[in-house]
């Protein structure tokens, strides 16, 4: 049983003016473990037992059952409840032993479907690190949708469609050249962008030129078409060596232009229920009674519009996949589309548009100043991992120039920190670009986690531990019991992280419980004979699988040596 259900049910049976549930809301955790583990504020009492809460408190310590428990006292106004450590240290170290990376596993979603839009880059443009936040934080919502027992489908919805490939065409046919491009796709292909829309500025007529192009494109114009599948397969080519550095897989990449001659059956949908209305020549939806501008489906000249397609793709999401949730991870500057999108997908009828859920994230900057592909100011990705994977390396070869496979732990190393720094930001929250302090092996960082591990590992080759769930492993100790609490509390994380879709708070978790490890390493020689060696190499053995789990939820490895 939850301990805190089980000190709820004990005070319930001493307490007639309140049930185990209101009991269980009102349980706070104590400022300090040396003044118990759980505590129960006697305030709210004392109007109706008109008595001091430090005379109600005491009055509940004396009458409460305290079997199971260490000890239950007053402290003022509150009545402190110390668990019994050596019971809840056995029954918890033998279940992550018998477990192993299964221990926190949910079954929540029963094998429910979720869809995660994650990464989704614009086609023609280099991969930069402005794209990896959508990127590892949809991957690391998917590993933890999968621990809460769902079945998540990863989809990169390419930004191959829009105007912005009408302009690329025109950019082309007046500056490019086949072979430059074949030699190096992306860099010439972006060049050509960031050159059309800085002309387009002095020559307003190319705006127009890039509109038709993309008409064309949308009525499938066969040079048009030649030209933009050339462009997609040059950057997949790109975009899937990254994917794999970063060990992202994904189950789809339907992109905008799989959804081109899918968006009849919305419109009409409009249509019929008439709710499409002419404004200015454009079709539109009022949304008015949702609090939202209205929601211009198509424009006067037919061209259709980002809402008009992703109506198409929620449709053929919940046809195809029958999800529970639909998750969007884009920007929070597309707040106001996806409110837009959700509202016309309710007034259409379809009620499964409470189960799309927008998950946005803060900016990355650089040297805080907003990156912008159109200005050409940006960080690439590629030669920003390599550098990453560099300088863990130079690290490795100054702590431990002995290492085998020294190349693939800086990978992991290297790769993991960008993917961690990333990860332990508030996903609302923006940070600015520092490869230094992520690669640091030192404070709150994807390295310093890995170090832990990998220091448990190698305590337990030299102990030579076997690990067995029916052996009779429990401590007491203060500095243990820290760790238990920890890893009793991981399945509480997962859940956590996946309701709020906020994967921070399992990177947070894994900082804690390293922090936790390399407090208790500095006091407890862990190694030495004692009537409690076993208990502690087991607490450190566990400690060692929930670390590797909480990591690989975020998609970051875990060499075993460093």
């Amino acid at each position: 049983m939850n301990q805190k259900n089980l000190v709820a049910e004990r005070l319930a049976a001493v307490l007639p003016h309140l049930d185990v549930t209101a009991i269980y809301a009102l349980l706070e955790k104590p400022k300090s473990s040396e003044m118990g583990d759980i505590a129960f504020p006697a305030f709210s009492l004392a109007k109706v037992e008109h008595k001091a809460p430090q005379a109600i408190a005491a009055d509940i310590a004396e009458k409460v059952d305290a079997a199971g428990f260490e000890k239950v006292v007053a402290t003022g106004p509150y009545v402190n409840f110390f668990l019994d450590k050596a019971a809840i240290s056995h029954q918890v170290l033998t279940q992550v032993i018998s477990e192993q990376a299964n221990y926190g596993q949910l079954n929540i979603g029963q094998g429910h479907n979720v869809t995660i839009d994650m990464s989704s880059p614009n086609i023609a443009k280099p991969f930069s690190v402005g794209h990896l936040r959508s990127t590892v934080i949809g991957d690391a919502l998917a590993n933890i949708y999968a621990k809460m027992g769902y079945t998540p489908i990863r989809i990169n919805h390419l930004g191959d469609w829009g105007k912005q490939f009408g302009m690329l065409i025109v950019a082309y046919k007046l500056w490019g050249d086949k072979a430059t491009i074949e030699a190096n796709p992306i860099d010439e292909l972006l060049k050509l962008y960031v050159r059309i829309n800085a002309e387009v500025e002095e020559r307003p007529e190319l705006d127009e030129e890039a509109r038709q192009w993309f008409k064309k494109l949308e009525d499938g114009d066969e040079e048009a078409w030649e030209l933009w599948q050339w462009f997609r397969d040059e950057s997949l080519v790109e975009f899937n060596r990254i994917y794999e550095k970063l060990n992202v897989h994904f189950d789809s990449f339907n992109g905008e232009a799989f959804y081109n001659d899918k968006m009849d059956e919305g419109i009409q949908i409009l249509e019929d229920k008439g709710l499409l209305k002419e404004s200015k020549g454009a079709k539109i939806v009022d949304l008015e009674s949702y609090n939202l501008p209205p929601a211009l489906i198509m424009k006067s000249d037919g061209a259709t519009l980002y809402i008009t397609r992703d109506m198409a793709t929620a449709m053929y999401r919940k046809r195809t996949y029958d999800f529970v949730k639909n998750i969007y991870v884009v920007g929070q500057e597309q707040i106001n589309h996806f409110k837009q999108l959700k509202a016309v997908l309710k007034e259409m009828g379809f009620d499964w548009s409470d189960d799309m859920v927008h998950v946005t994230m803060g900016l990355v900057t650089k040297n805080k100043k907003k990156l912008s592909t159109r200005k050409g100011n940006i960080i690439l990705l590629e030669p920003t991992l390599d550098e990453a994977v560099s300088r863990a390396l130079s690290q490795i070869e100054a702590k431990n120039p002995e290492l085998e496979n020294k190349e693939e732990v800086a990978k992991a190393v290297g790769i993991g920190a960008v993917k961690f720094f990333d990860l332990k930001t508030d996903r609302d929250n923006g940070y600015d670009f520092d490869l230094e302090a992520m690669v640091s092996f030192e404070g709150e960082t994807g390295p310093y986690v890995q170090y832990a591990y990998a220091r448990i590992q190698s305590i337990l080759r030299k102990a030579d531990f076997v690990p067995a769930a029916e052996n009779d492993y429990k401590l007491a100790d203060a500095e243990s019991w820290d760790i238990i609490k920890h890893i009793q509390n991981f399945s509480n994380i997962v859940e956590r992280a996946g309701e709020k879709f906020d994967p921070s708070l399992v990177a947070k978790y894994a900082i804690n419980l390293a922090q936790a490890f390399n407090k208790y390493y500095a006091h407890t020689r862990i190694l030495d004979e004692s009537p409690e060696r076993d208990s502690r190499l087991a607490l450190a053995y566990t400690t060692g699988l929930v670390l590797k789990e909480a990591l690989r939820l975020l998609g970051v490895d875990t060499p075993e040596k460093m």
